[in-house]
């Protein structure tokens, strides 16, 4: 059975803590609009780790705003290769069907973010990179200027 939302946002933060906090990322902010999601931001970018009850899965997204109207998103594994501290694709798991699943999941997901933030080092960089691993581009809509 796929962990409850509160077991979910206690191991994100179990598993995180000291991720967090070798890498000076603020949060988690947690919340349950959709799914449930725990963030962390850092540099500006945000680590958003996301529970998918329907299908017993776990994912942690990467966004990073190339500019006020454009916002690019890539999921950790593809951004870890593009990166080059990961080799191939299958070395973290994504299953959250029970509590032991998560964990091993999130550990490993962790480790990722671990491993990649300290290569994002600028914007230019962090857009090179997120744009290799295949991101996908946000576009906002900007506000009519008041007149």
């Amino acid at each position: 059975m796929v962990p409850s939302t509160k077991s979910f946002f206690e191991e994100v933060r179990a598993a995180y803590a000291e991720t967090a906090a070798a890498l000076g990322l603020s949060g988690p902010v947690e919340t349950t609009l959709v799914l449930p999601v725990s963030a962390y931001k850092g540099g500006g970018l945000e680590y958003e780790v996301a529970l998918n009850f329907r299908e017993g899965g776990v994912g942690c997204g990467v966004s990073f705003d190339v500019d006020p109207v454009i916002t690019l998103t890539v999921d950790i594994e593809p951004l870890a290769i593009a990166a080059g501290v990961v080799e191939k694709r299958g070395g973290i798991s994504y299953s959250a069907r029970n509590l032991k699943q998560l964990r091993k999941s999130l550990v490993g997901q962790a480790g990722y973010v671990q491993r990649v933030h300290p290569l994002l080092t600028d914007a230019a960089t962090t857009e090179d990179l997120m744009r290799r691993a295949g991101a996908r581009e946000w576009h906002r809509h900007r506000s009519a200027p008041e007149q």
